[in-house]
C-alpha cells in the first residue's frame, strides 16, 4: 500500500505546478512532462511489482540443503564474508539506508533554487528510486544466491526463509547510492561550480559504501553483491536526472590572439562546442 501511495504522490507532484512562481524563481535545469514521465514512473512501478511477485514465488532451503552448503563453493573473492552474522550491523545498515532515503530530498530542500522547483525534483526522485527498484526486484526475483550467513550456524528461523536466497544483488546499497548520488547530481545541476561540490560528492560516495560494509558484516550480502548494488544505484541516481536535463547547444565564442612558431602575430575568434 505504501508503495502505491508513493507512485500516486509522484504523479500528483508532476501534475501540480509546485510553489507559486515568482520573478525570483530559479530556472530549472530539467525538463519534465507529465504525459511522458508519469507513465514511465507507473511502468517502472509495474516492473517492480512483477519483481516482487517473482520474489514471492521463490523457496527457502531445507535443513538438508543448508547442511550441504560449503564455504569452499563460494568464489575466493567473496569467501572472506561467508558465515558472517551480526544483528547490530543489520540495524546499522537499515538506519543508514532508510535514513538516506529521507535525508537526501530533505537536504536538497535547504537549497533555495532546488526548493523553488521542489515538486519537479521530488517527481524525478521517485522515478529514479523506482528505476532502481525495478532493476533490483526483477534481478532478485530471477537469481538465486544464498546469503553469507547461511554458511555459518547463526540466523535461526530465517535460515529457511525464501529471503535467505536473495543475496544478489544488495538492495540496501543500491537504494542508498540512488538517493545520495541523485542528491549530489541535482545539487550540481542547480549549483554548478559550487565550492561545496567536493563535499557533496564525497558524502554521496561514502554513505552507500558504509551501508555496503554493514551489509557484509551482517552476513546479508557478499562483496560482489554490494559492488553491483553500488554501481546500479549510483548509475540510476546520476543517469535519470541527466536524461531530463534541458538541451544546450554548448556553443561559445572566445577571442584569441598569439604568436605562430615563425613569430607572426595572429588574432581571431575561437568557436568552442561543449560535448
Amino acid at each position: 500500500m505504501k508503495y502505491f501511495s508513493c507512485l500516486f504522490l509522484s504523479v500528483a507532484l508532476w501534475a501540480s505546478p509546485g510553489p507559486a512562481a515568482t520573478a525570483q524563481q530559479a530556472p530549472s535545469p530539467y525538463k519534465t512532462r507529465f504525459a511522458v514521465d508519469a507513465p514511465i514512473t507507473v511502468g517502472l512501478g509495474a516492473a517492480s511489482g512483477l519483481g516482487l511477485y517473482l520474489i514471492q514465488q521463490k523457496k527457502g532451503l531445507t535443513n538438508a540443503e543448508l547442511a550441504a552448503l560449503d564455504k569452499n563453493d563460494v568464489p575466493k573473492f567473496d569467501r572472506f564474508s561467508a558465515g558472517n552474522y551480526s544483528q547490530k550491523a543489520q540495524t546499522a545498515s537499515d538506519f543508514l539506508c532508510y535514513g538516506s532515503l529521507v535525508a537526501a530530498p530533505a537536504l536538497l530542500a535547504l537549497n533555495s533554487d532546488v526548493r523553488s522547483r521542489y515538486g519537479q525534483v521530488l517527481g524525478l526522485y521517485v522515478q529514479t528510486l523506482t528505476a532502481t527498484d525495478a532493476v533490483f526486484t526483477l534481478t532478485v526475483g530471477s537469481v538465486t544466491r544464498y546469503r553469507p550467513f547461511l554458511y555459518g550456524p547463526d540466523g535461526d528461523a530465517s535460515r529457511n526463509s525464501k529471503i535467505s536466497t536473495n543475496s544478489f544483488f544488495a538492495g540496501h546499497t543500491a537504494h542508498t547510492a540512488t538517493a545520495t548520488f541523485f542528491a549530489a547530481k541535482v545539487f550540481h545541476d542547480f549549483n554548478p561550480g559550487s565550492a561545496a561540490e567536493p563535499f557533496v560528492w564525497g558524502a554521496a560516495a561514502l554513505v552507500p559504501a558504509a551501508v555496503a560494509y554493514y551489509r557484509i558484516e551482517a552476513g546479508k550480502h557478499f562483496l560482489s553483491d554490494n559492488i553491483v548494488g553500488y554501481v546500479v544505484g549510483a548509475t540510476a541516481g546520476i543517469l535519470v536526472p541527466q536524461l531530463h536535463k534541458k538541451a544546450s547547444n554548448g556553443l561559445s565564442v572566445l577571442p584569441i590572439q598569439g604568436l605562430t612558431p615563425q613569430g607572426h602575430s595572429y588574432s581571431g575568434l575561437l568557436l568552442v562546442k561543449q560535448l
